[in-house]
C-alpha cells in the first residue's frame, strides 16, 4: 500500500475526531485529508510527477506535517530539513537532493533568504502563514480540489530522501520507499498493541524531521490523536501526558534521563501511558531499571536506522520483566527480537553467518530496507550486498534469540592489540548514581595506538572522582577494557535529536593531541 494509505486508513475509522492538535489548534481527520488533497493537486499543477523532491523547515507544526502527507499524496518524495541545523547543511541538502519545492515556516524568512540565494534549483516557496514575501500555503492551495488526485504509484517509488552523516562531503542520501516505510508502519502496529475502542493519543514530542514524525504514523492509522509539542523539555512532556492523556511517546535516552530527574522533583499522572519508546541511542540499563519502576512496564525499545527504519526490532514492555519484576540486565540490554518484515543475521568478515552468542555485524534484509542511497551506488553497493543491508552494527544474538547491539563498527577501540567495545563500558558508567551521561572513545595513544577515555556528564549537584569510576569499570570488565582516564564535561556534544556525537567526541581529542578536552 502507499504510505498515504495509512492516514486514509485513519481517517475512515474516525473522520471527525481529532488527527492533530496543539495548546492553540486542532485539526480533524477530515480537515488534515481535505488539505493534503489540495496540496497534492497544488503541486501536480507546479509540475511535480512522482519522485519529485519536497522539502518541508519547519518547527514542529501539524501544517508542516499535513505537507508532507500532501507531498506523499501526490507521489512526490519529501526531503526532511532540520531548523536547528546550520543554514548551510540545509543547503548543501536542498542541493545534493535536487529539491523543487519548499514549504517553511514564516519564523524561518531568514534562513529561506538564504537558500534562496544558494539554491537557485529550488523553484517554489511556500509559506505555511502570512509574513513574508511568498505565497502563503492557503493562498496557494484555495481554488484545488479536496478531493484525492488520481495518481499511480509503485511500491519501490521513493517517498522519503533523508540524510545520514555528511559532516564531510556529500551527505549519502537514505531512499525510502512505499514499501520500507509500510513495513515500518506495520512493525509499530504490531509492537504497539492497544486494546479494542480504547484512546490512542500518540506524543510528537522530538523532531518531527525525525522519529516523531514517523512514529506518529502508526497512531494515526488507527484514527489515533498525534499531539505536538514544539520541543521535547521534560516539563513540557509531563504536561502534556497529563492534559492530553497521552497513550504514546518516543524520547530519545537522554531526554528520558531527564524527564526521570524531573519526576524526582514534581508529581505527574503518567497513568494513561502505554508506551515509552526508546531508540536511536543506548541506554543506560540502571536509568532503564529505575524508569520502569517509576513508570511502569511501559518501555518499548525499537531498533533500526533510517537505512531499515525504526523497526528491526522491539523489546515490547513485558519482555522488560521476568516473572513480573524487572528483567536482569541482560535482557534489559537486548534490543528484542527481529519483527517479520526483516530478515537478520549476524554475518562475520566473510558474509557467513556466526553462531548464537557469536559476535558480528548484525545484516538485514527484507521490506524494511530502503532502495539505496541517493544517486549514490558506489556507497549503496558497499552498504547493500547480495541483498543484505550492512548496518554497521556489531552485535550478537543469545540463546533465545533476541538481538544485541554490542557498537558500532566504526566506534570499536584498538588498545594495544585488543578490541574494546564502548558500549560495555559505558553501561558500567552509567550505573553509577552521579552520572548522567557518557561517551568511551579511542583517544591517541604512542604505544598502544588507542586507549581507552571516559567522557563523563554528571547529575546536577553530584559529584565523582576519576579514580572511583576507574576502578569500578575494573571490578566489572577486568584492566584491558577500563578507561584509563575520566574527562568531566559541562555537557556532551548532543544532535538536535538528543543523541551524543561520538565522532565529535572522538576528534576533539585526535584534532589536537597535546590537549584534552
Amino acid at each position: 500500500m502507499a504510505i498515504i494509505d495509512f492516514f486514509d486508513r485513519g481517517r475512515a475509522i474516525n473522520p471527525a475526531g481529532v488527527a492533530y492538535r496543539t495548546d492553540d489548534e486542532v485539526w480533524t481527520f477530515d480537515e488534515a485529508g481535505a488539505l493534503s488533497c489540495r496540496i497534492a493537486h497544488a503541486l501536480l499543477s507546479a509540475g511535480m510527477r512522482r519522485e519529485s523532491k519536497i522539502a518541508v523547515l519547519s518547527p514542529n507544526s501539524p501544517l508542516a506535517w499535513i505537507c508532507v502527507l500532501g507531498a506523499w499524496r501526490a507521489g512526490a518524495a519529501w526531503v526532511p530539513l532540520n531548523p536547528a541545523h546550520p543554514v548551510s547543511e540545509n543547503i548543501r541538502l536542498l542541493r545534493r537532493f535536487d529539491v523543487e519545492v519548499l514549504f517553511y515556516h514564516p519564523a524561518l524568512a531568514d534562513q529561506v533568504a538564504e537558500l534562496k540565494t544558494a539554491a537557485p534549483e529550488v523553484g517554489v516557496y511556500i509559506a505555511l502563514a502570512a509574513g513574508t514575501d511568498d505565497v502563503t500555503l492557503r493562498d496557494w492551495t484555495a481554488q484545488h480540489p479536496t478531493a484525492p488526485p488520481r495518481v499511480g504509484y509503485a511500491m519501490d517509488d521513493v517517498v522519503a530522501v533523508a540524510p545520514t552523516g555528511g559532516t564531510t562531503g556529500a551527505p549519502k542520501g537514505v531512499m525510502n520507499t512505499h514499501r520500507s516505510l509500510s513495513a515500518m508502519v506495520t512493525h509499530q502496529m504490531m509492537a504497539l498493541v492497544h486494546p479494542a475502542g480504547a484512546p490512542i493519543v500518540n506524543l510528537a514530542a522530538a523532531p518531527m524531521t525525525h522519529t516523531a514524525g514517523l512514529f506518529s504514523l502508526q497512531a494515526t492509522a488507527r484514527g489515533g490523536a498525534v499531539v505536538i509539542i514544539p520541543r521535547a523539555t521534560p516539563e513540557r512532556v509531563l504536561d502534556a501526558i497529563e492534559r492530553h492523556r497521552v497513550t504514546d511517546l518516543f524520547l530519545p535516552p537522554t531526554v528520558i534521563y531527564r524527564l526521570l530527574e524531573a519526576l524526582r522533583q514534581r508529581t505527574a499522572d503518567t497513568s494513561s501511558l502505554r508506551y515509552l519508546t526508546y531508540g536511536a541511542a543506548p541506554m543506560s540499563t540502571e536509568k532503564l531499571r529505575a524508569g520502569i519502576e517509576r513508570l511502569g512496564p511501559v518501555f518499548l525499545e525499537g531498533y533500526g536506522q533510517m537505512e531499515a527504519p525504526a523497526a528491526i526490532s522491539f523489546l515490547r514492555p513485558d519482555e522488560h520483566l521476568i516473572d513480573g519484576r524487572v528483567a536482569p540486565e541482560h535482557r534489559l540490554r537486548s534490543c528484542g527480537r527481529p519483527y517479520p518484515l526483516a530478515t537478520v543475521a549476524i554475518l562475520d568478515e566473510s558474509e557467513a553467518e556466526v553462531a548464537a552468542g557469536v559476535t558480528g555485524e548484525i545484516c538485514v534484509r527484507g521490506d524494511l530496507v530502503m532502495k539505496g542511497y541517493y544517486k549514490d551506488p558506489e556507497h549503496t553497493a558497499e552498504t547493500i550486498v547480495d541483498g543484505w543491508l550492512h548496518t554497521g552494527d556489531l552485535g550478537h544474538r543469545d540463546a533465545e534469540g533476541y538481538l544485541h547491539i554490542t557498537d558500532r563498527k566504526k566506534d570499536l577501540i584498538i588498545s594495544g592489540g585488543f578490541n574494546v567495545f564502548p558500549g560495555e563500558v559505558e553501561q558500567v558508567i552509567w550505573s553509577h548514581p552521579a552520572v548522567r551521561d557518557c561517551a568511551v572513545v579511542g583517544a591517541p595513544h604512542p604505544d598502544w595506538g588507542e586507549v581507552v577515555t571516559a567522557v563523563v556528564e554528571l547529575e546536577a549537584g553530584q559529584t565523582v572522582g576519576e579514580a572511583e569510576l576507574i576502578a569500578r569499570c575494573r571490578e566489572r570488565l577486568g584492566p584491558v577494557r577500563a578507561p584509563k582516564a575520566v574527562v568531566f564535561v559541562d555537557q556532551l556534544p548532543r544532535s538536535v535529536n538528543g543523541k551524543v556525537l561520538k565522532k565529535e567526541v572522538r576528534e576533539r581529542f585526535w584534532a589536537d593531541r597535546s590537549t584534552r578536552i
